[in-house]
């Protein structure tokens, strides 16, 4: 009964904390009041405390992940990852551009993602975990599904604002947003990281299949649709750059690149870990 609770209490804690930042953030950026100025700049105590949790809930994700000295990894785990990297990022681009605005998105999801580990608490053993070669592909594979799921929450926050700015309905929210520019230059910014990192994890499995898992290259589904969403990606930067694709044709395709690597990966994960309950 100690140990529950003691696993516990972290968790609720860092909901909670996410929670009631998200529910602050709205209530001094969204919310219209009366005589309030359009933009409130991001504090540095407001920063400092996004950092303790994110630090906090980075601990728990690392104990989940290498519990008992191997590895072990699941979907609850795989979204908690992802929205804490999501928090991460757009906590670190608050430093250089007004991110504050983004907040009342992205922490309430951070809230529901942290708690799921301990909801959903089906894990499977990671095999070859002890091989330096398997860890360096599960990783740059995880961060490269990470970011690339906050690629698609910000191609989507994209378009929630852009559709406001055409309705011309000046509110706090949309002043306390980042400009169109900024949040379309962070979102090409995270596909060329998480494009490099899919890269590099397509490349190890491929090239050294055998020694990191054990047995020569087989093309299951998941390895065909990381390609194909390999692909989506590679076409959506070289678009950017040599006809400078923006706007909803970038939105497009990012998610169209996203729902193809979510079903090499996560979406199995969801169906057979969830719905079927094995691990």
């Amino acid at each position: 009964m100690l140990d529950i609770v003691i696993q516990l209490v972290p968790r609720i804690l860092v909901a909670v904390s996410y929670a009631a930042l998200g529910f602050h953030f709205w209530n001094t950026r969204w919310r219209d009041r009366p005589a309030s100025p359009l933009t409130t700049r991001q504090s540095g105590v407001e920063r400092a405390l996004i950092g303790i949790i994110l630090t906090i809930h980075a601990a728990l994700l690392y104990q989940d992940i290498f519990a008992e000295g191997g590895m072990r990894f699941s979907f609850a785990l795989a979204v908690s990852l992802i929205h804490w990297l999501a928090a991460l990022i757009y906590w670190l681009e608050s430093f250089r551009s007004r991110m504050d605005g983004m907040q009342p998105l992205v922490l309430p999801l951070a809230a529901l993602a942290s708690i799921l580990p301990w909801v959903f608490p089906q894990s499977h053993e990671l095999t070859n975990a002890r091989s330096t070669g398997f860890t360096l592909h599960f990783t740059a594979a995880m961060l490269a599904y990470s970011l690339f799921t906050l690629a698609a929450l910000h191609a989507v926050f994209m378009s929630l604002t852009e559709a406001a700015l055409h309705r011309r309905a000046l509110t706090r929210r949309l002043a306390s947003l980042p400009p169109l520019l900024t949040m379309e230059a962070l979102l090409f910014r995270i596909l060329q990281v998480a494009f490099g990192l899919l890269t590099l994890a397509l490349a190890s499995g491929m090239l050294f299949s055998e020694a990191i898992f054990g047995k020569p290259l087989t093309f299951s589904h998941k390895t065909v649709f990381a390609v194909i969403s390999w692909l989506i990606f590679g076409v959506l930067l070289a678009g950017r750059h040599r006809w400078g694709w923006r706007g909803r044709k970038a939105l497009h395709w990012t998610l169209a690149g996203f729902m193809t690597l979510f079903l090499a990966y996560v979406g199995s994960r969801f169906v057979v870990e969830i719905l079927l309950g094995r691990t």
